[in-house]
């Protein structure tokens, strides 16, 4: 007779405790967070050194009288007051807000337009968006060579070419002092609307399309379903897009520098180019510092503001 086999238990690992499990999820987390930062590091560090520091002495400078090789004296706010009683800088000023409101709405108007008509999932639509797009990855100082040959003053320049087969013209587009702000205006409108395009374009992506059929089940027309379905939706985006566009028009420059230079008669002298003539033709550097300083500042404000407003909107 022979005995059976017993079998002895096998003993199973205990489950481990939660203490060190979570232990266990903190370290991993925070080799993480130190693999994060570790990767931002050269992108900080070139920040600090090219951006940042630079701003820093561009505000110690705004206080200063710069003299090179004599010694800088401590001016205090004297610059910003130069700054703001200044003739020349206050009508820059107001160029300055007259290209951001223009620009600004010309450009959400166009690009809302242009995404409305390019909204769907056709190939001819890509190719069409593409090309409508190239203007905001085209150069300001090219784009500002375009706009220079189509506003030839002669009669026989493109733009007067059209407006002549019109019984209109010949303008001195950027000639006049009437007419040199609006042509500059047009040629921000033409750069900025596709960029505003494409951010529109992306919120429309978002839009419930079941709110279409559902209106147009009631009898919605196609305004009442644009105000009360379309533009409730993209109010993210057009945030996004003012923002943007305001920033763009306050620093306005290249084109502005290549179309007129400022003139003719300081009709188109804006911020950045009144800002660039006393930096760096007059070499007045402590004033241009103190108006780049107040512009970093009306920026800082003008955004803020417009987050502030449309967080409060939308928690209405």
């Amino acid at each position: 007779m022979t005995a059976t086999p017993t079998k002895t238990p096998v003993s199973r690992p205990a489950p481990p405790a939660p203490k060190a499990a979570g232990s266990s999820r903190k370290r991993r987390g925070s080799k993480q967070a130190l693999a994060v930062w570790l990767f931002l590091v050269p992108a900080a560090a070139l920040g600090l050194y090219f951006k940042f520091i630079p701003m820093f002495e561009g505000v110690r400078l705004s206080l200063f009288k710069v003299q090179p090789f004599l010694g800088d004296v401590f001016v205090g706010f004297e610059n910003y007051a130069k700054v703001l009683g200044d003739q020349r800088f206050m009508e820059a000023l107001g160029h300055t807000i007259f290209l951001g409101v223009t620009q600004t709405l010309g450009a959400l108007l166009v690009g809302f337009v242009l995404a409305l008509l390019l909204e769907g999932q056709a190939r001819s639509l890509w190719f069409l968006r593409t090309a409508i797009f190239l203007p905001v990855v085209t150069a300001l100082a090219v784009v500002g060579e375009i706009w220079r040959i189509l506003y030839f003053p002669t009669a026989d320049g493109p733009l007067n070419s059209i407006l002549g087969w019109l019984g209109l013209g010949p303008l001195q587009f950027l000639n006049g002092t009437d007419t040199a702000l609006w042509s500059i205006a047009v040629v921000g409108i033409w750069s900025g609307a596709p960029y505003n395009m494409v951010i529109i374009l992306a919120g429309l992506t978002g839009v419930d399309r079941s709110l279409y059929e559902s209106a147009g089940v009631d009898g919605a027309t196609v305004w009442q379903r644009l105000r009360y379905i379309t533009l409730p939706a993209l109010r993210p985006s057009l945030v996004i897009v003012l923002t943007l566009a305001a920033i763009r028009s306050l620093r306005s420059f290249t084109e502005v520098y290549v179309l007129t230079g400022g003139g003719p008669a300081g009709s188109t002298e804006v911020w950045m180019t009144r800002m660039y003539s006393l930096g760096f033709q007059r070499n007045d550097i402590g004033v241009a510092s103190a108006a780049a300083v107040l512009l970093l500042v009306v920026t800082l404000l003008l955004t803020v503001g417009t987050q502030y407003l449309a967080k409060r909107k939308a928690d209405r």
